[in-house]
């Protein structure tokens, strides 16, 4: 049977003309594409704030329920007034869609990356413990740095971002609005230390006796070799 075939709905024996079900059908489907519209950012195809609420207090109660923590990664462009200032606000659109299109290429599909709003973006890593959240956002940001946005003259336009990560515990009693601060205070000092940078909380007041692995601590501080 045929994709098509499969769409259309069943009409009741000797009704081969169901027009009803098909408007029931088509209606089903435009409420599906504007839920859609209504969760996506229309320029870089990320969710928007609307959804980035939504599943934040879902993860959050989730990790309430389940232990698994999650990771919060507040990211912002450096320099990005600038960049509107010298190309033009069309050309800083292509840099916020250049960005999405990183974003979608290096994170993981659980991941839930967002346009905060303006040149702010954010990503809910489910089910992530500190020292990988900071790895995936060094990961995003060295491929950021790596890539620049090739405009149609030729000429590029090198693209940065600055990061602040925070996790969300089972035993936290932070509200969806104070996590989110939070990271954004690490964002703060990310772009205070000189831009380009993941800034994030000390690991060892999550670990026992301050215990931190090798392999924890090069995900606390990455390298260009990951």
């Amino acid at each position: 049977m045929s994709s098509e075939q499969h769409d259309k709905p069943l009409c009741p024996v000797e009704q081969p003309d169901c027009a009803y079900l098909e408007e029931v059908s088509m209606l089903r489907a435009k409420t599906e594409e504007l839920s859609d519209l209504v969760h996506t950012d229309t320029l870089t195809g990320l969710f928007n704030f609307r959804h980035f609420s939504l599943v934040l207090d879902q993860e959050m109660e989730r990790t309430r329920r389940a232990g698994q923590s999650t990771a919060l990664v507040m990211l912002d462009l450096d320099h990005f007034k600038q960049v509107n200032d010298t190309w033009g606000h069309d050309t800083g659109n292509r840099v916020l869609v250049h960005l999405a299109e990183i974003m979608t290429q290096v994170l993981r599909k659980v991941d839930i990356p967002c346009r905060y709003g303006g040149e702010e973006f954010a990503v809910i890593l489910p089910g992530t413990p500190l020292p990988r959240a900071v790895h995936a956002a060094q990961r995003l940001r060295l491929a950021l740095q790596q890539t620049p946005l090739l405009l149609d003259d030729g000429r590029q336009i090198d693209v940065t971002a600055s990061m602040g990560v925070t996790v969300f515990l089972r035993d936290s009693n932070l509200s969806a609005d104070a996590l989110v601060k939070e990271a954004d205070h690490y964002l703060y000092q990310a772009k205070k230390a000189g831009r380009n940078r993941v800034a994030y909380p000390d690991l060892e007041q999550y670990r026992p006796n301050g215990q931190v692995g090798a392999d924890e601590k090069a995900a606390l501080f990455g390298s260009d070799e990951s």
